[in-house]
């Protein structure tokens, strides 16, 4: 079967080739990307990934090269690249607000970018590759797959959040992360983990109890006993800057780093493939260990444990998706889908992240409780705020776009929503398209 990737320079692509390697599932990865040069530094990676295995992989810059005969494609889009990233958190920051590239007003701006991007995307693949599952990945994903869903029939988002916070809880249990069966709900970068069941007994209440065993682990310090206690649930880490929005600071200095530290690899990347995948794996572990940094500090300061630095695990999602529906072997997967009834405050097609069972047949939503009550106004804020900047997206409107970033929990003033936009305008040529 064959895998298109597309975003195929990107930093993180080797995860998913290195999932990919542990199965034969996939016998050919195509790398589209619009950046030749980022492509070949990549290439030399996953060539030192895969000097034991015949899988092939092919580089491209014309989709339809790439995505010819595809029955998967993966996408993970930066429209505009980090500069953007960096532009988007720098403006919000400006105006004293949090930036973060997706659950700040930078996540609004990056999804006037992302959007347009990704439905072009959808629409190369109808024409080139009609029978492919598009798997999301851009961000930020809960919005991008929404928009998504509305145009093709095979689209599923993937996050790693969940799965590395049900991981994370499981393990500070001393429970096997396979042998659990995690109650998960929200919107991406807005969820708890509500219930972690094993043979049929949810062992979370006994973890909430134990400060000992939440201070183990990463979401545990992040939130305390109290906020957790009070709960009875797991925030996603990205619920820490709407918890502790004054604390956790404005976001604005990730994509900075980023934009650095991925240009001093790209730059310096060795042309041995196996050197080149040493210089990967040190900027992969750089870039982990200073995830997260500013909310850490908020939360008092510490830094992340060796089993917080293993990658989220959005690969082996993929591939579990991929196994499911290329082989029909089913899986249990927590997924952005449309929420198709399960949520009565929200409607049917808003795209929601809730556990999904996964086999030959697609990708089907399973039942889950209702919205808690410490969850229900916020998701349902949120989900608006989504839906306008996805109809800003998709028809120009920058009515929509304003009433989005007005709205938005994390912005505190209609005046400054305007100037936000009329900032992010100014910055970014792709946002010309806003009327």
């Amino acid at each position: 079967m064959k895998l298109t990737i597309v975003g195929g320079g990107g930093f993180r692509v080797p995860l998913v080739h290195a999932a990919l390697l542990a199965d034969d599932l996939i016998d050919h990865v195509a790398l589209l990307d619009v950046d030749p040069d980022r492509l070949a530094v990549i290439d030399r990676v996953l060539t030192g990934q895969a000097r034991t295995s015949a899988r092939r992989h092919t580089v491209h810059t014309d989709p339809a090269d790439a995505l010819e005969g595809a029955d998967f494609v993966f996408s993970a889009l930066r429209a505009g690249g980090t500069a953007a990233r960096v532009l988007d958190e720098r403006i919000a920051a400006g105006h004293g607000l949090i930036g973060q590239e997706t659950v700040g007003a930078g996540g609004i701006a990056y999804a006037l970018r992302s959007i347009p991007a990704s439905l072009e995307l959808a629409r190369t693949v109808a024409r080139t590759a009609p029978q492919a599952w598009l798997i999301n990945f851009t961000n930020p994903a809960g919005m991008v797959t929404e928009a998504l869903a509305a145009v093709h029939p095979r689209v599923v988002g993937i996050c790693d959040s969940p799965v590395a916070l049900a991981r994370r809880a499981a393990a500070a249990l001393g429970l096997d992360p396979a042998s659990v069966e995690p109650d998960y709900v929200g919107l991406n970068h807005l969820g708890w983990l509500r219930g972690l069941t094993v043979a049929g007994t949810d062992r979370l209440p006994e973890l909430i109890a134990d400060p000992d065993r939440l201070a183990s682990f990463e979401e545990g310090r992040l939130f305390g006993p109290r906020l957790i206690g009070d709960l009875g649930a797991l925030p996603n880490e990205y619920l820490h800057w709407f918890y502790f929005r004054r604390e956790a600071g404005t976001g604005g200095a990730r994509g900075a780093f980023l934009a650095e530290q991925q240009d001093r690899f790209y730059r310096g990347c060795p042309a041995d493939p196996d050197a080149a995948l040493a210089a990967w794996e040190a900027a992969r572990r750089e870039r982990e260990e200073t995830y997260g940094a500013a909310n850490r500090e908020a939360a008092g300061g510490f830094e992340r444990a060796a089993a917080d630095l293993v990658s989220g695990g959005y690969e082996g999602v993929a591939l579990a998706i991929m196994r499911a529906i290329g082989r029909d072997e089913p899986a249990r997967l927590i997924l952005d889908v449309p929420n198709a009834g399960r949520l009565a405050d929200l409607p049917d097609d808003a795209v929601i992240e809730a556990p999904c069972r996964v086999d030959g047949a697609g990708v089907h939503p399973l039942p889950i409780d209702p919205l808690p009550d410490y969850a229900r106004g916020l998701v349902a804020t949120v989900k608006q705020v989504e839906r306008w900047t996805i109809e800003a997206a998709v028809t120009g409107s920058a009515r929509a776009a304003r009433l989005a970033l007005t709205h938005h929990p994390l912005v505190d003033s209609a005046a400054i929503a305007s100037r936000l936009l009329a900032d992010y305008r100014a910055a970014h040529a792709e946002l010309g398209y806003l009327r």
